[in-house]
């Protein structure tokens, strides 16, 4: 048979085959047919893995082997080793010439050198997402040169005997409009140079994600940090610490457009209450993990101001109170589509309420409550009358719901699409097969392989159900 197909045939049916699963090993099979075979499904991958070392690849042998994926355009790379500046350089160069259609890069998590780039951003002409880390001290000017760039993820980091700060005439002052609509930064501290810049030349930016930062530079970029505010529309803020407060500050006074706010761990009582009470934006999308700053003043807060809210996410939030929640209730009946309780206290001190809460959404699509490990049958089952539109429900961790609630779910949640039922201890192998078979809507499951019969994993696979297994 094999013989009777050509090569561009072949390609073509290997490119359209699926992403590995836990239960068919087509895909890594078809490599190890034959070498024909091996080439062709090399030739036609898109996406590609890799982990190196100085130890285990030559520097001569990089472009030999990428040469054998002429199609590549997401490449994600993991840098082993301690000394590989020198490492780092040549697979730089290795990866500019031999992919012109590179349009995701990611080096992790190993500093880069700046030098290579300017070659990347000429060979590399389509890079749209490029994802580094740099070591202090750092620079940004060389973004000027990828031309196609709207993703950015940077790491900062520091290496040890290395002086930190850039000399003043590396800084330049010279005015630039970067393409970046979304920036990532990680590992900002307080007084970093060479952040100035990059703020007064983000004016498009749409996406500003900060993770694990201190600060957001030095006196100069502070100043200039509300530049790249003017059409913000989405902020993340990933144990940013006590900047929060001022984050969140600069937000209220000079974003109108901001849409998706997330913070976990930072931030304080008043900086958060004061955002919410004063914000002039139409924030749809709100996602706290705040355990010990969230009150029911800052709900009572949020649905007064934010009246459009469609995603209200709170994680570990252990102070709010069912009458806080039914504020947001009363207010966002009509609008909120997305609501996630997890790990909330306020479901184990007041699990009758969620019956009441659930009812007011009458739009409610995707139900998140998630490790809440005392929500019990009954308080679980009495809501789900009010749940007839879910999509999406996750009761990851619930471990005390059985297989009451799994029949009641089949009843009421018609439209079901997506299911966690992962760590449900009280969720036996035979209602994993219930929901697969009796599920009509059903395309996802999230489940432990160990609760997988044989029955379930026939029925999945002849109804395109996606199980997602922990590995």
């Amino acid at each position: 048979m094999e013989r009777f197909l050509c090569d561009e045939l072949l390609e073509e049916i290997l490119r359209r085959l699926p992403p590995p699963s836990t239960f068919s090993s087509t895909t890594a099979d078809v490599s190890l047919v034959s070498k024909r075979w091996l080439r062709l499904y090399r030739s036609s991958k898109s996406r590609l893995s890799l982990r190196f070392s100085p130890d285990n690849c030559k520097p001569h042998s990089l472009s030999s082997f990428f040469s054998q994926f002429p199609h590549l355009s997401f490449l994600s790379i993991t840098l082993d080793g301690d000394d590989i500046s020198t490492f780092s350089d040549l697979l730089l160069l290795a990866v500019a010439s031999s992919f012109p259609k590179l349009r995701l890069l990611c080096l992790q998590p190993k500093p880069v050198p700046l030098f290579p780039m300017l070659s990347l951003s000429t060979s590399c002409p389509h890079l749209t997402s490029l994802f580094i880390s740099l070591s202090r001290p750092f620079c940004f000017h060389w973004l000027v040169s990828f031309h196609s760039l709207k993703i950015l993820g940077v790491h900062l980091t520091s290496v040890p005997g290395r002086f930190e700060q850039v000399v003043a005439a590396s800084k330049g002052d010279f005015d630039c409009e970067l393409k970046l609509e979304t920036l990532v930064l990680s590992g900002v501290r307080r007084g970093d140079f060479g952040l100035d810049w990059l703020w007064r030349s983000c004016k498009r930016l749409k996406k500003l994600q900060l993770r694990c930062c201190r600060g957001i530079g030095d006196d100069t970029s502070v100043s200039s940090f509300a530049y790249c505010f003017k059409g913000l529309q989405e902020v993340e803020l990933r144990i940013c610490g006590s900047i929060v407060d001022e984050i969140l500050s600069i937000l209220a006074e000079n974003c109108k457009s901001l849409s998706s706010l997330l913070v976990y761990d930072g931030g304080s009582r008043e900086g958060l209450l004061q955002f919410f009470s004063q914000s002039c934006c139409d924030v749809r999308k709100l996602d706290l993990r705040l355990p010990l700053d969230l009150q029911d003043n800052h709900l009572l807060a949020v649905a007064e101001n934010f009246r459009g809210l469609s995603s209200l996410r709170l994680h570990s939030c252990c102070l709010i109170t069912g009458e806080g929640l039914k504020a947001i209730g009363v207010a966002m009946s009509n609008e909120l589509e997305e609501l996630a309780l997890t790990n909330c206290d306020v479901v184990e001190r007041e699990p009758w309420f969620l019956t009441s809460l659930v009812h007011n959404f009458r739009n409610l699509r995707k139900l998140d409550l998630s490790y809440n490990e005392k929500l019990a049958d009954e308080a679980f089952v009495l809501m789900l009358p009010s749940c007839n539109c879910l999509r999406e429900l996750k009761v990851r961790g619930c471990e005390e719901l059985t297989n009451a609630s799994v029949v009641s779910i089949l009843k009421w949640c018609k439209m079901l699409q997506s299911i966690d039922i992962m760590k449900c201890r009280g969720i036996e192998p035979k209602d994993v097969e219930l929901v697969v078979l009796n599920c009509l809507s059903l395309r996802q499951i999230h489940v432990e392989e160990s609760k997988l019969s044989d029955v379930s994993k026939l029925w999945a696979s002849t109804k395109f159900v996606e199980v997602i297994v922990d590995l």
